[in-house]
């Protein structure tokens, strides 16, 4: 989403209010916890943290080991408004920034999209060779080209996935995906509904794509909190689902060695 600064903008006023992004926050965290206990020092890096609302929330949650990088400068202006830990970095140039450097948790959230095979390949070696032995790839990505719309044309994203396309990778790069979801389930259908009125408005010339905005804006009250409480109840029910908008995975290294 390098250079769609308006797009940062919305996301740095909205992704501490708006349901989606509370919901993807709290479930990156009830990941860490479940994988690391109570332990607050663990070393954290998002990788494509945006505009910060990751790092801001689990700052608020206790977390102490916190780095973020991203190749937009209107992001990282963001994050240094906040105080938060950031550097900035072209992803595609990973494999050669601190290749020390080793974290226990890697969180790298609607980032995959932007990128093709050719460059897809190389981020996720470097990505996992950034992670301690037996430490996790937390990845929230686009599902399903069925949902495709104005949101993908507003935000740059150029590709969606279904969990067989990280399955063969993550195995082939000394890793294995240990838990993984589509998400929200429920919310799927009026979801589909929407992008596909929005493929149509393209279709006919009702909007132009460079018209195109993202759905990134706060509902009333009301109706945040409704979609909200909706995917909190999906994901105390079910531990995965088949179908959704995105798709969550939880990838570890093998702690054996490299």
């Amino acid at each position: 989403m390098i250079g769609h600064s308006e797009e940062f903008e919305k996301m740095a006023r909205l992704e501490g209010q708006l349901w989606w992004y509370r919901s993807l926050h709290k479930r990156v965290e009830t990941t860490l916890r479940k994988q690391f206990g109570d332990r607050k020092t663990i070393k954290i890096l998002d990788a494509g943290c945006g505009t910060g609302g990751m790092l801001e929330y689990l700052r608020k949650k206790g977390y102490t080991d916190l780095r973020g990088i991203d190749g937009s400068p209107d992001a990282i202006a963001v994050c240094r408004q906040r105080n938060l830990p950031v550097t900035s970095l072209n992803l595609n140039e990973l494999a050669h920034f601190e290749p020390h450097n080793q974290y226990d948790a890697i969180i790298c959230n609607d980032v995959f999209c932007y990128f093709t095979d050719t460059d897809l390949f190389p981020l996720v070696r470097a990505l996992r060779q950034r992670l301690k032995p037996g430490g996790i790839l937390v990845s929230n990505n686009n599902a399903f080209n069925a949902f495709e719309g104005q949101h993908d044309i507003a935000v740059g994203v150029i590709r969606r996935f279904v969990l067989s396309d990280f399955a063969k990778m993550m195995s082939g790069m000394g890793m294995r995906i240990i838990d993984s979801t589509y998400w929200s389930f429920a919310l799927s259908i009026p979801i589909l509904l929407m992008r596909q009125w929005q493929r149509l408005q393209l279709a006919i010339g009702w909007r132009k794509a460079e018209e195109a905005q993202s759905d990134v804006y706060l509902p009333t009250p009301w109706l945040n909190d409704t979609l909200y409480r909706i995917t909190e109840i999906e994901q105390k029910l079910f531990r995965r689902t088949p179908f959704g908008s995105s798709l969550f995975i939880v990838v570890i290294t093998d702690p054996v060695g490299r």
